[in-house]
């Protein structure tokens, strides 16, 4: 099993260096880099430290728990810390709104997600289970680089 983890500053460009350090661990685990399991997972990530730095305004701690070939159906674990101790929001935001869907994402592509509250704040953990899901299931990025959750709206994966 890895653990790995980077440090988040309080700023938006931080979810972009957090895409390429998930992307560098999964290349590093034997994971294909288009593997849908990588990029749902670096949608994922990048979700979770933008809402972080952006709804917090601190530094956080990304984690990441990547189960080796040997832990046959272990899930992929991916956490973000902050120093917030407020619950986050699940906002339905309507088509017009430019925020407000982040954690409908998380919702609608992890296998599990939830949130604790710590000493220091809280943090919100997702799972995936690494088994290959059916091409047409919702949360699965499409051909076209779109994400179906759910309700019949499609998010572009970035």
């Amino acid at each position: 099993m890895q653990k790995a983890q980077l440090e988040i500053r309080p700023d938006p460009a931080e979810a972009g260096r957090a895409r390429r350090w998930v992307r560098a661990r999964l290349a590093a685990s034997g994971a294909r880099d288009d593997e849908d399991l990588a990029d749902t997972l670096v949608l994922l990530v990048s979700e979770l430290v933008t809402n972080a730095v952006v709804h917090t305004g601190r530094p956080a701690v990304l984690r990441l728990t990547l189960p080796g070939a040997e832990a046959g159906g272990s899930p992929v674990r991916l956490e973000v810390a902050d120093a917030c101790g407020h619950a986050p929001v699940y906002r339905c935001a309507d088509g017009e709104a430019t925020g407000g869907r982040g954690l409908a994402l998380v919702d609608g592509l992890a296998d599990r997600w939830g949130w604790t509250r710590d000493e220091a704040g809280k943090r919100i953990w997702c799972e995936l289970d690494r088994c290959a899901a059916p091409e047409a299931s919702a949360g699965a990025p499409d051909r076209a680089g779109t994400v179906p959750v759910g309700d019949g709206r499609e998010y572009e994966a970035v």
